[in-house]
């Protein structure tokens, strides 16, 4: 720190400690190798409120907001759950790093490049406009990371995956800023990845539900997507029938939403995949509880399926428009900028 005592941030966090800890909905503080049964036996005491329709209600306004990684840290390799004692000390680590983050700004990263933000990133300061994640309500949990299982990674490429993505790039090579056909959909603000499977952003990973009689409507918040999903016993569309977030068929296994989602095209929500399969299953755990667990497999781009669970829960507030590209400036301007590249470069080489 460059002019905040160690003394002064533990004694802020000391005081908001009690206030943080309260947003921890208990049936999230319960998930634990060690506590299954206790886990199981709750959910089952706990009946969620039914609709005019007899579906559990899961609507409201929900955020995933989280510091869970999808993927375990290399330095917790083996680990898939916390202790007590370390989940209260990485939430007392997250309120230190806010607290230095708002009174001093954000930090440059590292001489490793782990923390804080690069040289070129430390102008646009995330806290100032309240988009950290720690401004917002957080929704804990012991795992190590949202990918469940020993290794809590995503699993190997398959070989023909691999070489599929490496033509892709071959080919991409010195044509990245050709047109904005040749950008990835997320810089193009068409489809983000935090969509299918429902994981959380950067910022403003918040999210909407709305029932209706065989349906149920997902609202992310970043970057504006709406999944409509059927509930009313249809099948998927033809299989030649490709969409940026595909096709979801819904069903309800008492008081779990069962969503099963297929015909994703090759570009979203993973690049190369192309029989994306993904299945989501979202079980209200108590008032303020989602607990979302997610299942996703493509035989042709990983050598197994993988799977992962958080829990989403519950904020106090509404959707906000999400400007993505406002006016596409942003869009306009990284083309033009390679075109302005392109220029200088053909000047230099007729010197």
């Amino acid at each position: 720190m460059t002019y905040r005592s160690l003394a002064s941030v533990i004694a802020f966090a000391a005081v908001i400690a009690a206030s943080m800890l309260a947003q921890i909905p208990a049936a999230v503080q319960a998930q634990s190798p060690a506590t299954p049964a206790k886990t199981a036996s709750a959910t089952r005491a706990w009946t969620p409120p039914l609709l005019p329709d007899g579906k559990p209600d899961l609507q409201g306004v929900w955020t995933n907001n989280t510091v869970t990684d999808l993927e375990r840290p290399k330095a917790l390799a083996g680990k898939e759950f916390y202790t007590e004692a370390e989940l209260k000390d990485l939430q007392n680590q997250e309120r230190q790093r806010l607290y230095v983050t708002e009174t001093e700004g954000q930090p440059p990263a590292n001489h490793s490049g782990v923390e804080g933000a690069g040289a070129d990133d430390v102008h646009y300061d995330f806290s100032q406009f309240g988009l950290d994640r720690a401004q917002a309500k957080l929704a804990w949990s012991r795992r190590t990371s949202i990918i469940v299982g020993p290794e809590g990674t995503i699993p190997p490429l398959t070989p023909d995956a691999r070489k599929r993505l490496a033509e892709i790039r071959a080919k991409a090579k010195g044509h990245e800023f050709d047109g904005p056909e040749m950008l990835p959909l997320g810089a193009r603000c068409i489809a983000r990845v935090n969509v299918v499977p429902l994981l959380p952003s950067a910022y403003n990973s918040n999210l909407q539900i709305v029932q209706s009689a065989g349906y149920v409507a997902i609202e992310t918040e970043e970057i504006h997507d709406v999944r409509v999903i059927p509930t009313d016993g249809r099948s998927h569309i033809p299989g030649n029938i490709r969409q940026w977030y595909g096709d979801p068929v819904g069903h309800w296994e008492g008081n779990t939403l069962v969503v099963d989602t297929t015909n994703f095209t090759e570009m979203s929500p993973f690049r190369g995949a192309q029989n994306l399969h993904v299945i989501e299953r979202f079980t209200r755990v108590d008032q303020d509880t989602i607990l979302y667990q997610f299942t996703v497999e493509d035989p042709g781009m990983w050598t197994k399926a993988w799977s992962g669970e958080l829990p989403i829960t519950r904020i106090n507030g509404q959707i906000y428009e999400y400007a993505c590209h406002e006016a596409n400036y942003g869009l306009a301007d990284t083309l033009r900028g390679a075109r302005v590249a392109e220029t200088d470069a053909a000047k230099n080489s007729a010197k």
